[in-house]
């Protein structure tokens, strides 16, 4: 086999198995194109951040992992965390089971057969096999509001399939997923 056919069958094996990566989340973000951010300086977590997903009222293991990336992502654009805060800053984590449901061509259809004395053949029988995959989706939201205004400044939310155990790894996923989403935060502190 050629070099030459060797590095295009490599390429092709490279896309292919890209193409089969688990998607990147869906972000979506916006903020109040009237709002001055760079009038703001400090901020802080509203206290009934990190605690709807148990409706218990006591921020969950998880929530607090999402605080601590929160403020790290904060205080590296420059806000500085105070009680009297210029910007109140809340965050949302929802887990759902999701079913999908695909229905494809089976592969067990009865094949064509030859019609008018093989001038033409007829297509395949319609038959499709279902397949159902079930999995977990979780949905980050974060927003950003204006302490004095009580006004919502800027709003986030990433939306990604969750794989594995979500137990493991809770602390580098917060920090992904947070991160990820303060990708689409412009400002920084005073500026």
């Amino acid at each position: 086999m050629s070099v030459k056919k060797r590095r295009l069958m490599l390429i092709v094996a490279v896309a292919a198995l890209a193409a089969c990566a688990a998607p990147q989340p869906e972000i979506r973000s916006d903020f109040d194109r009237n709002v001055d951010f760079s009038a703001f300086r400090t901020y802080n977590i509203m206290l009934t951040a990190g605690q709807n997903t148990t409706g218990d009222g006591y921020e969950t293991l998880v929530g607090q992992r999402i605080r601590a990336a929160v403020e790290r992502e904060m205080e590296s654009r420059g806000y500085v965390k105070d009680q009297a805060p210029d910007l109140l800053v809340n965050f949302t984590l929802t887990v759902q089971s999701v079913q999908k449901v695909t229905q494809v061509p089976s592969q067990n259809a009865p094949r064509a057969y030859y019609y008018r004395g093989g001038y033409y053949r007829t297509w395949n029988t319609y038959s499709y096999d279902t397949w159902v995959r079930e999995y977990d989706e979780g949905t980050l939201l974060i927003d950003i509001v204006d302490a004095k205004r009580q006004q919502l400044v800027w709003e986030a939310a990433g939306t990604g399939r969750l794989k594995g155990d979500l137990s493991t790894d809770i602390e580098a996923r917060a920090n992904r997923a947070v991160a990820l989403l303060f990708e689409r935060y412009p400002f920084r502190a005073g500026l």
